[in-house]
């Protein structure tokens, strides 16, 4: 279900083999393979090992047993980050032979300093952090070391930039629109790879699900404001736009959003003290 093949409706579940799926990961993969399933379209599961330090084999294969424990299925091949690192260095490439790619030697800690340093405008924070404020923006490419992140230029974008994404999740539901404006207020210079691996998070993901032919991209609403960004680097590479369908988050009983390493969450942890998967789709809702 890979390549030129054309669906109206292919989706995927895209999880990081660093640690075991929760209910919250279960909630995601359920609600996409139902909803393609629906739809007589294609639920594909891609695995996204894109930082090496941190995915373990280990921790992938009880992403499949998981999976279809819960009785989902998916078409295809499974398409892993690791086996497409080539893919992201020679889009990186192309957009660097554009002249927007430059160098970055800046920590979080160097980004904060200038966050405090006085101002006209204070820094705010977007989907990677505490947004950029351009430190690096005059380095040239060819100035680049290994230990440099590399970031797109946002100041190269058409002044009047206007493109749009559709979202269909209940809490947003509309057209939002993008622009380079919103883009250096609310992001700042996003980075494409950070040292030591191919491609950031935000430029691998675009390219994987355009090169998966995905026609929709359901995930939780902590992505939401991610869009924009990744609706940006689709625009500038040529890439169609999906549909976007962030969903809610599935919260602990205080409240907080669940991670990895709350195992008393974790879908293992419910199969082995005996719970069902119709079980796990009542505790999330569906």
């Amino acid at each position: 279900m890979q390549g030129s093949e054309k669906m109206t409706f292919q989706t995927r579940f895209a999880p990081s083999p660093t640690g075991p799926l929760h209910l919250g990961h279960a909630y995601s993969a359920i609600l996409a393979h139902d909803m393609a399933r629906a739809q007589g379209g294609a639920f594909l599961l891609r695995i996204d090992d894109l930082d090496q330090s941190r995915a373990r084999l280990e921790w992938e294969e009880l992403i499949y047993e998981d999976l279809r424990w819960l009785g989902l299925t998916w078409d295809g091949p499974v398409r892993r980050q690791s086996d497409h690192f080539d893919d992201y260095r020679a889009a990186l490439a192309a957009l660097a032979a554009q002249g927007a790619v430059y160098p970055c030697r800046c920590s979080r800690a160097d980004i904060e300093a200038a966050a405090s340093a006085p101002q006209e405008g204070a820094l705010g924070f977007g989907p990677d952090g505490r947004t950029y404020p351009g430190t690096c923006r005059d380095r040239g490419y060819a100035d680049r070391h290994a230990t440099d992140a590399l970031r797109y230029d946002l100041t190269r974008a058409e002044p009047d930039l206007s493109i749009s994404f559709s979202e269909t999740g209940l809490a947003h539901t509309g057209t939002y629109e993008v622009t380079r404006d919103h883009l250096l207020t609310h992001v700042g210079d996003p980075v494409l790879a950070r040292p030591g691996m191919a491609a950031s998070y935000h430029f691998s993901v675009v390219l994987d699900d355009a090169a998966c032919g995905i026609t929709h991209v359901i995930r939780g609403e902590d992505l939401f404001e991610a869009t924009f960004l990744q609706r940006f680097l689709q625009h500038q590479m040529g890439l169609p736009a999906p549909v976007y369908h962030h969903h809610r988050l599935i919260r602990d009983a205080g409240g907080k959003r669940l991670a990895k390493r709350d195992e008393a969450r974790a879908i293992r942890t419910y199969r082995e003290d005996g719970a069902t998967p119709q079980d796990v789709r009542r505790m999330v809702g569906l």
